[in-house]
């Protein structure tokens, strides 16, 4: 079983997706492989944006901060029955482009996994800026990636083309949110559905590869 999943390493849905689908491959009979995709939710976007994150989510969405502030509380809970520990308010958004260039190199040495959850980690949970070169090296040193090829990758466009490969994909399947989940090229899930869901669905793409 193939399953591809396009996300974003700053989307707080995606993270949760990527917990749910965990606990599903968990009960899945069978092995399955993931391969995670590149998605930019804002691909014009700095290094680090300036301002709050309150700030940025208000003025993207035309919320009040009532709303953010409930919006945020239902995310955290979501997140804590999940495992996992948000801190919404002190997120340093800015720009993922470079954090997917460097989950193409993770990939290319078997740490593809471990860079994607590295990343959530550090964006969410540490509240640090994933989109400054400092913080991706030492990223890309934790997970035991080759130095050099790591500050290759910050100092050139190393995988840029494969970045864009994978948003070109997106938009010709009518991806328009994060997270997708794409099973054996057939059966597509949007959205971070439930473990249960989840599974349902590599059931179903099981059986009908069977008929």
């Amino acid at each position: 079983m193939h399953v591809e999943v396009w996300s974003d390493v700053v989307c707080p849905w995606c993270y949760l997706g990527k917990r749910r689908l965990e606990s599903a491959v968990a009960a899945f009979a069978r092995p399955v492989e993931v391969v995670w995709r590149s998605f930019e939710l804002d691909p014009s976007a700095p290094p680090r944006r300036a301002g709050t994150a309150a700030e940025h989510l208000a003025a993207k969405y035309g919320m009040t901060d009532d709303q953010v502030e409930a919006s945020w509380a239902r995310l955290t809970a979501l997140a804590e029955a999940e495992g996992l520990e948000y801190h919404l308010d002190r997120t340093q958004g800015g720009s993922s482009f470079d954090a997917h260039r460097l989950v193409h190199l993770a990939r290319a040495h078997g740490q593809q996994d471990a860079a994607v959850e590295a990343l959530f980690r550090a964006y969410f949970t540490e509240t640090e800026p994933t989109g400054e070169p400092d913080t991706l090296a030492r990223i890309g040193t934790e997970l035991g990636l080759p130095a050099g090829e790591v500050a290759d990758l910050l100092a050139g466009d190393a995988y840029a083309d494969a970045v864009r490969a994978d948003e070109r994909q997106a938009y010709g399947y009518g991806i328009q949110g994060v997270p997708f989940f794409a099973i054996d090229g057939r059966y597509g899930v949007s959205g971070a559905q439930s473990s249960e869901l989840l599974l349902q669905a590599l059931e179903t793409a099981a059986s009908s590869a069977l008929t």
